[in-house]
């Protein structure tokens, strides 16, 4: 059951990559603080990670100014991708064929949440 009091939500519906090399990403910050996210997705070598890393500054601020909550406690509870629409263009081959060319689009939702610190001082 989710608890819509403490989580907040970014989307981006129209990303030119494909679904599978963009939930390679989405699928590598899941569970992790949103300062952790935020370092591994600047030093990354991929191309959509500015893209996604757009989308979850955009769930941090829907996060810090519509729910009221913490930055410093925000976990990425959800990250998930669709497909959207596919481009499809036409490149000349040989007698007179054509060859397709499909270029997709991509969705993808990020869910952040905030949670207690599960550590607790032993004394």
């Amino acid at each position: 059951m989710i608890d819509n009091k403490l989580t907040a939500l970014a989307k981006d519906n129209m990303i030119r990559v494909s679904p599978i090399k963009l939930s390679f990403i989405a699928n590598s910050i899941v569970n992790k603080n949103v300062n952790t996210a935020i370092n591994q997705l600047k030093f990354s070598t991929k191309r959509v990670s500015k893209n996604v890393l757009k989308v979850l500054n955009a769930a941090i601020a829907n996060a810090e100014n519509n729910k009221q909550l913490d930055i410093d406690k925000l976990f990425i509870k959800e990250a998930f991708v669709g497909k959207s629409l596919r481009m499809k263009r036409w490149r000349p081959r040989a007698k007179g064929r054509a060859g397709s060319i499909i270029k997709p689009f991509s969705k993808i939702t990020i869910v952040v949440e905030e949670r207690a610190d599960k550590k607790k001082d032993k004394k």
